[in-house]
């Protein structure tokens, strides 16, 4: 069997579906990665996977003034003639599925990893936009064979608006994670810890996430102004890169005035970063599953987060971690100092947090899952 993967992003495929792949090819399966060329397009032939390149307009969603992208990868899946197409994310949904209708590829999956930031505003022009993609989702999920979500929210909103039949719709919760690899005491965070001047007495509270509004940015920041005095020896990290480009996105400039937060940008090290930490804190406003949140809790990290679409699916509120309130600082530093105050507390939630990663994320979990949505298992 051939199957297709298609995303707009190559970075997308490569961080989170190639767990999936390398089981297929494992299976003498043959996998194709759709997308366009960028920094990680070249190292899918390292795993046996063969990359297609075409181009896409991220930022447009109008299918009619890019009609010659559908048109373009139509021709791409005729000439490769896969028998599966999985799609990732809006536009690789809506287009993938009109495409891949045009050329007769005979199963088509969608997934959608969450409705994004059009859902966290309610503007004009967000209300617009949300009909618009709504309407053209309705099309794609009846022409699919399956529509996959990652959290039962976005399934139960898709179901409630009538964009999806009900027997094409799959949850299959998160992407995965390896607890082997991110697993409590494991990683050596001595370099880290001299590299940040911390000693042994420091309470560390990690937020990592792209420095942008709509992940709770100014409520870490809010909070953190609130503990400092209370806690004069915590520090309060975010790691994650400004998203330029993003008008929900801060600015390096922004953070250089910060006395409250210490932003360390873009990181290569959050597995250590997240081993030293004492509490891990995400106050999104809206996720699909966030990885990190996964990531924390396979690390038996307790953690602070919002009771909002996505991260729920991670944290139950008093046993791997406390829910908050979207948008309130004052809730989320109460939270965040019951967990500093409590040792007992950190280590009980952490290790119900590795139970629960263990149990229901663990990536071959995940991974058989979609083999048993392909067909394949």
């Amino acid at each position: 069997m051939k199957i297709a993967f298609l995303s707009h992003l190559d970075l997308n495929l490569f961080l989170f579906r190639l767990p999936i792949m390398q089981a297929l090819i494992a299976l003498g399966h043959e996998v194709i990665a759709l997308c366009p060329r960028g920094d990680v397009f070249d190292r899918f032939a390292e795993y046996g996977v063969t990359a297609i390149h075409y181009d896409v307009d991220r930022s447009s969603l109008n299918p009619l003034r890019e009609f010659p992208v559908i048109l373009h990868l139509a021709s791409l899946l005729r000439r490769h003639t896969p028998d599966v197409l999985h799609t990732f994310t809006a536009k690789p949904n809506i287009y993938g599925t009109l495409a891949g209708r045009m050329a007769r590829v005979p199963i088509i999956h969608n997934l959608v990893e969450g409705l994004g930031s059009f859902y966290v505003e309610d503007s004009l022009r967000n209300r617009c936009v949300r009909a618009c993609m709504e309407g053209l989702y309705a099309i794609s999920c009846r022409l699919s064979d399956s529509t996959v979500f990652v959290n039962r929210d976005d399934a139960d909103h898709f179901c409630s608006h009538r964009l999806v039949p009900q027997d094409k719709l799959r949850v299959i919760r998160s992407v995965g994670i390896d607890t082997q690899i991110f697993r409590p005491q494991v990683h050596d965070v001595s370099v880290a810890r001299h590299d940040l001047g911390l000693d042994s007495s420091t309470r560390v509270v990690l937020m990592v996430a792209r420095a942008i509004w709509h992940k709770g940015l100014a409520e870490y920041i809010g909070a953190a102004r609130i503990l400092r005095v209370q806690y004069p020896n915590a520090v309060f990290l975010l790691a994650g890169d400004v998203d330029q480009g993003n008008p929900s996105s801060a600015t390096r400039e922004f953070f250089q005035n910060q006395s409250h937060i210490r932003w360390l940008g873009p990181r290569t090290d959050i597995a250590e970063l997240t081993a030293l930490c004492d509490v891990y804190v995400l106050p999104s406003y809206r996720e699909g599953v966030p990885r990190t949140l996964l990531e924390a809790a396979s690390m038996a990290k307790p953690i602070v987060t919002t009771d909002a679409v996505g991260c729920r699916e991670v944290v139950e509120d008093g046993v791997n971690g406390i829910l908050v309130p979207v948008r309130d600082s004052e809730a989320l530093a109460r939270g965040i100092a019951t967990l500093l105050d409590d040792p007992v507390l950190r280590e009980r939630m952490g290790r119900a947090g590795r139970e629960k990663a263990v149990r229901e994320f663990d990536v071959r979990h995940v991974v058989q899952q979609y083999l048993e949505l392909y067909g394949v298992s």
